[in-house]
């Protein structure tokens, strides 16, 4: 059995003037025999467990942030302005800010117990979470580098599955759709935005880990400091999405040659 790139066959598919079963099966059929197409590595059943408990726990935070900025809305709309707060000071500002209003209160707690709700049933997950990374080895060895913590490390682990799935280091920058993409005509020749292909969720978890490294980590290494200098001349997010390629192609060097985080190492590796 050989699992097709969706995209890639859908781009030879449409071809084909009149889109129909027939036509579809027939079109497979020729890729297949050409031998033109690229063949997807299916995740295995552990690998999809972890995607599901990451992919929970996002819908769960974004549940709670929707509830967040709805109940905002609604106390500001009877010019009530809830304090900067997250988690708990959240909470306890909001019903600061309706206990003299009993009407108003009716129709806020249920909003605010259900982000409790959400809030609670996401801190579970997030224990699930930090106890597989205790007993996963790659995951902790992942860890040592500065900004990554044990959601982006399973995210990464779950993402790859294993080491030698890419010969090289760098590949998986370009996997991850942390590359620019290139466009030549003649004489045409520009580089663009990044791909944005591959798994958005690690992508993101990247991008906010090398948010993390330039602004909030002080350990010095020459990772940040690599990063540091992109700021000074691109700017905080060219600087922070070059910097997320950067750490998941080090990442997965780090793993295939199973040695934890270098400091003095990392930014010169390819």
């Amino acid at each position: 059995m050989v699992c097709l790139d969706a995209r890639h066959a859908k781009k030879a598919l449409d071809m084909k003037v009149n889109k129909t079963d027939a036509n579809d099966a027939e079109g497979l059929a020729h890729l297949v025999r050409a031998g033109w197409y690229r063949e997807v590595r299916v995740k295995g059943r552990s690998a999809m467990l972890a995607k599901a408990l990451l992919g929970a726990r996002g819908q769960l935070l974004n549940m709670s942030l929707s509830l967040e900025n709805q109940i905002r809305g609604m106390l500001k709309t009877f010019g009530r302005i809830v304090p900067k707060g997250a988690g708990g000071l959240f909470e306890k500002n909001v019903r600061a800010v309706i206990a003299d209003d009993a009407e108003i209160a009716a129709v806020i707690m249920p909003l605010l117990q259900a982000r409790g709700m959400a809030r609670s049933k996401c801190a579970a997950l997030d224990r699930r979470i930090i106890r597989s990374v205790q007993g996963d080895a790659s995951c902790r060895m992942l860890m040592t580098m500065p900004g990554i913590g044990p959601i982006t490390a399973v995210s990464y682990v779950a993402a790859l599955e294993r080491p030698d799935t890419f010969k090289r280091s760098r590949a998986v920058g370009a996997w991850l759709g942390l590359t620019p993409r290139r466009f030549q005509s003649g004489e045409v020749d520009y580089d663009g935005h990044i791909s944005r292909r591959g798994d958005r969720q690690l992508r993101a978890l990247l991008y906010e880990a090398a948010a993390v490294l330039l602004t909030r980590v002080r350990k010095e290494s020459a990772l940040r400091q690599w990063g540091l200098m992109l700021w000074k001349r691109l700017g905080f997010k060219r600087a922070a999405t070059a910097l997320a390629r950067k750490m998941a192609v080090v990442l997965h060097a780090m793993w295939k040659s199973g040695t934890a985080f270098n400091p003095t190492l990392s930014a010169v590796m390819p």
